[in-house]
């Protein structure tokens, strides 16, 4: 697509989880699964904003009526995670850091860090509020694909993690709440798909620049705003994968561009009316509405005149305009979802069902119909969540809020939110911004040193610059006794290798102590390159380290072995022997070619 001519907009908003300890309390910031040590539940309610307004988002999620329970863990939760005990004042490391990021960001810091409160009754967080504090403004990002505005830099704490939503009741783990976030926000600058990808992995490593983020899938979140002409900005949540940014973008420019099309073709006339369709269905095979009505449910359906082939039409890859009504449906009445006349006969659902169907709502060739089963309140609230629907297609693009898929394409969540949502925290003192904090190196910057000054390959300096243990890398390298491109080499490549290479291992397992043992065991002359692998395996897989078991033979040693073997092995080629002697011993393949060379008079 020409993205230019489309007028596509593209911001992005980065949330980065820290180390070291929860934003409002002492609790360490890690998030613990499986059996908890308590649980409660509880419901929320929407209450008005600084504006005097109730947030629409707010109310859409009240309508709901869920029941959300909790689930606590004694050694990474506290009353204040439950909401019975204030907050502690805010942590400072987490401050300092964000305070580092602005700088790092080029942007203006506000004098004095005011905590606000965002109100969330989705269930994330027992407070039916989000605490957030807005840290600078009006930043700059400087790329090759073009400079981005960076609007904001907030401190907020994270949300509870989800374990399970039912269609009246949502589970969510607490260990996850109150972990300091860094949100980035940039202005809608970003031009192409490809761009969007790359510029939230350009603030990405300025956030791994400071060396306080946490590391690990869903530790970094990024949500993308998108536009184009003609359309409206929709907000798509929850990508965790830099890799499926692209086809996010280009996906939900392909839903824009099907509903700009669509508001010219449709309109629904007048609001339909909803009938009672259970007795069409009293001998059913369908699965989904035998299990309905045999819970007491009904079947409810519609008539969309002049819908007919629209509502099964592809608007993104795998979803259709039916995909929207469903959604409506399942986020605002907690169905599993519809059918609709576009995709039957089928689902158990036949031919004759259908011509019953339309013998009862009075369809013409140009009519659709939807049908839900369920209990009759729910059925009834998905009924009027897709009227609502398709009442909104003659406005084509909806300004939204959804969700990013595994595939790319999006799922509605809920309305945009709006400033009635914000109003002040009381119980947390305000915060000066005047640290006089050294800046660190960024990652950009460190990768270009070490091409320079150590020879690494630039895939390679990017690589160890980006990783966990470059720190130690650094110190390794000080002595200069192991070559950087075999320590980097090392360092990157492990983690994945294990974990794709050898069942049971565990990477975590490894720590610098025992890399640090291993590499002057090297320098030493104890253990060869060769047996690194294998140590490191060792350890992953719980057998802990032993130097011994890789202990090679003393240069006297592998000599006198080597000559026994020329002596007896006299028309033997000189990369036979070597391969005799990396049978027998843990040896540095360099050393033994060269005593093999010498001794064969090579």
């Amino acid at each position: 697509m020409d993205y230019k001519s489309l007028g596509l907009k593209c911001g992005i908003e980065i949330h980065q989880q820290l180390d070291g300890k929860k934003l409002f309390c002492n609790c360490p910031a890690k998030i613990k699964d499986g059996e908890p040590d308590a649980s409660f539940h509880r419901q929320l309610r929407a209450v008005v904003g600084e504006t005097g307004e109730v947030d629409k988002a707010a109310l859409h999620e009240q309508a709901r009526k869920k029941n959300f329970i909790y689930n606590y863990y004694d050694d990474c939760c506290c009353l204040v995670e439950i909401d019975e005990e204030p907050p502690n004042p805010i942590n400072e490391e987490a401050v300092k850091t964000a305070f580092v990021v602005s700088k790092l960001l080029n942007t203006r810091l506000v004098d004095e860090m005011q905590v606000m409160r965002k109100t969330v009754v989705d269930g994330s967080n027992t407070t039916g509020f989000q605490r957030t504090a807005l840290i600078a403004m009006d930043g700059l990002l400087s790329a090759k694909e073009g400079d981005v505005r960076i609007e904001s830099v907030c401190l907020e704490e994270d949300a509870a993690k989800i374990v399970e939503r039912k269609s009246q009741e949502d589970v969510y783990n607490l260990s996850r709440l109150g972990i300091p976030l860094v949100e980035i926000a940039t202005a809608p600058d970003i031009k192409t798909p490809e761009d969007v990808k790359i510029i939230a992995e350009k603030i990405g490593n300025v956030l791994r620049s400071t060396g306080k983020c946490k590391r690990g899938l869903g530790t970094i979140r990024q949500d993308v705003n998108i536009s184009i002409s003609g359309g409206e900005r929709v907000e798509i949540k929850g990508a965790q994968d830099l890799k499926i940014l692209p086809t996010i973008v280009e996906e939900e420019v392909k839903r824009q561009l099907s509903l700009i099309k669509l508001k010219k073709e449709l309109r629904l006339q007048k609001e339909p009316e909803i009938t009672d369709l259970t007795t069409v269905f009293q001998s059913s095979e369908s699965k989904v509405i035998k299990k309905a009505l045999k819970a007491g449910g009904v079947v409810l359906g519609i008539k969309l005149k002049n819908f007919a082939g629209y509502v099964g039409e592809e608007i993104q890859s795998g979803r259709r305009l039916g995909s929207e009504f469903s959604d409506y449906a399942k986020v605002k009445a907690g169905v599993g979802g519809i059918f609709h006349s576009d995709e039957l006969p089928k689902y158990g659902i036949t031919q004759e069902d259908v011509e019953s169907i339309q013998k009862k709502l009075k369809t013409t060739k140009s009519d659709a119909f939807v049908l839900v089963a369920d209990k009759k309140e729910r059925a009834q609230m998905a009924m009027e969540a897709v009227i609502e629907r398709a009442g909104l297609v003659e406005k084509g693009v909806i300004k939204e809020v959804r969700k990013a898929n595994p595939d790319g394409s999006t799922s509605y969540l809920r309305p945009m939110p709006g400033s009635s949502r914000m109003y002040p925290e009381t119980d947390v003192m305000p915060v000066k911004l005047d640290f006089d904090i050294e800046l660190p190196e960024l990652i950009e910057d460190k990768a270009r040193r070490y091409e320079k000054e150590l020879g690494l390959s630039s895939e390679l300096a990017k690589d160890i610059a980006k990783s966990e243990f470059n720190d130690f890398f650094e110190k390794v390298c000080k002595d200069k006794k192991l070559k950087p491109g075999y320590l980097a080499e090392v360092l990157v490549s492990f983690p994945a290798q294990l974990v794709r290479d050898y069942e049971g291992a565990v990477p975590e397992m490894v720590e610098e102590t025992h890399l640090e043992e291993i590499f002057n065991a090297i320098k030493k002359g104890e253990i060869s390159k060769n047996s690194v692998l294998e140590a490191i395996v060792d350890i992953a897989q719980g057998n802990g380290l032993n130097l011994d078991k890789y202990k090679t033979a003393s240069d006297g040693e592998l000599e006198e072995f080597i000559k026994s073997l020329i002596k007896d092995n006299k028309k033997a080629p000189s990369g036979a022997i070597v391969g005799m002697v990396m049978k027998k011993y843990n040896a540095d393949g360099k050393k033994v070619k060269e005593l093999v060379n010498k001794h064969m008079g090579g």
